[in-house]
């Protein structure tokens, strides 16, 4: 999730943990430490796609933040005795293995296990999703202007937590419903990803990775008897294969799950991660290898290319859409549609 997120989850715990002992100061010191695992960007590995990858790594790993947070524990409490070691643990404990939880249920996922495994993503909530934050932000004003006031963010710990298990539910209902439309096409087993529209749990996006080609949807939870509109991509398995034949292309592959577009433009392979925005501003695009006068292709180290902008318009297509004004979302143009009007 974002850092305003993160932070606000941290002062809000911190509150409820330790407002009465600490006062304001529980507030200052849980968002402090609930942006902790994020300084990992500050770190640079090497290449774009080294620190693409490894963010969210270490620094995210319970492996990392449970010996760290009773280690912190055991300090503050020499330092501040007035809050039994119990509560300082309870305050390090929650606030820090609670930033990697959270972000293991957005898209971009989270290496809970490093340095074993895959990263962890459910892809149920955007990482920035206001309804989640506001209860957070909200409680955490009123502590600081009114300290202490655990009730205050007990309860919108309380309803952020219940948001993410709507997220959840909602998130169930709207692979149901493409569930069948896939069966029908002979797509019932191939790997897809439903996740939420920017800012959103009310609108998702639904892709499916086929043997050359990529669909994309975009679908409600509460749609039931509206007709799917499918959007085609193709997909170039040889160009995958060419791309996992380097060990920053395995990498990348490895860290999305192989939701992925490959490409060659002016003799570089690209490959950008298709999890992240909407197709024509996807955000992360790399240059993998660049293929000489001969045709042969030699690793270089990984660069990203600039992100491309979104149409002027494209705010008002995606209200137009959620607001259900307009039917039809188009993927590849992000315009909005009215009912009975396909994507070109």
């Amino acid at each position: 999730m974002d850092s305003v997120t993160q932070a606000a989850l941290g002062a809000c715990i911190g509150g409820a943990v330790a407002s009465r002992t600490l006062g304001r100061a529980a507030f200052i010191g849980g968002a402090a430490l609930g942006t902790l695992p994020d300084l990992d960007v500050m770190l640079d590995y090497g290449t774009a796609i080294a620190n693409f990858t490894q963010h969210r790594g270490f620094s995210h790993s319970l492996f990392i933040l449970v010996p760290l947070a009773v280690a912190l524990a055991l300090a503050l409490h020499r330092w501040k005795p007035q809050l039994s070691r119990g509560r300082w643990l309870a305050f390090t404990l929650l606030i820090l293995v609670t930033h990697p939880l959270l972000d293991s249920l957005t898209t971009y996922g989270t290496q809970l296990f490093w340095p074993l495994g895959p990263p962890v993503g459910t892809t149920s909530i955007f990482i920035i999703d206001p309804l989640y934050t506001l209860p957070l932000l909200l409680a955490v004003l009123y502590g600081a202007f009114k300290p202490p006031a655990p009730r205050a963010q007990g309860v919108a710990l309380a309803l952020s937590s219940a948001y993410l298990l709507w997220a959840l539910g909602a998130q169930t209902l709207v692979d149901q419903r493409v569930e069948e439309h896939l069966a029908g096409q002979g797509l019932a087993g191939a790997p897809r990803m439903v996740q939420p529209m920017p800012f959103t749990t009310l609108l998702w996006r639904v892709t499916v990775l086929g043997a050359d080609e990529r669909l994309e949807m975009v679908t409600g939870p509460f749609e039931g008897d509206r007709p799917l509109t499918v959007e085609r991509f193709p997909r170039d398995p040889a160009l995958i294969e060419q791309l996992v034949s380097f060990r920053e292309g395995q990498r990348l592959f490895w860290f999305t799950d192989g939701f992925l577009d490959v490409s060659i433009r002016d003799s570089s392979l690209l490959a950008t991660d298709i999890r992240l925005g909407v197709p024509g501003a996807h955000p992360f695009t790399f240059v993998i290898a660049r293929q000489d006068a001969d045709g042969e292709w030699s690793a270089t180290a990984s660069t990203q290319e600039p992100r491309p902008t979104m149409r002027n318009d494209a705010l008002r297509a995606f209200w137009s859409r959620l607001s259900g004004e307009a039917e039809v979302l188009c993927m590849a143009t992000f315009e909005a549609l009215p009912a009975g009007e396909t994507c070109s």
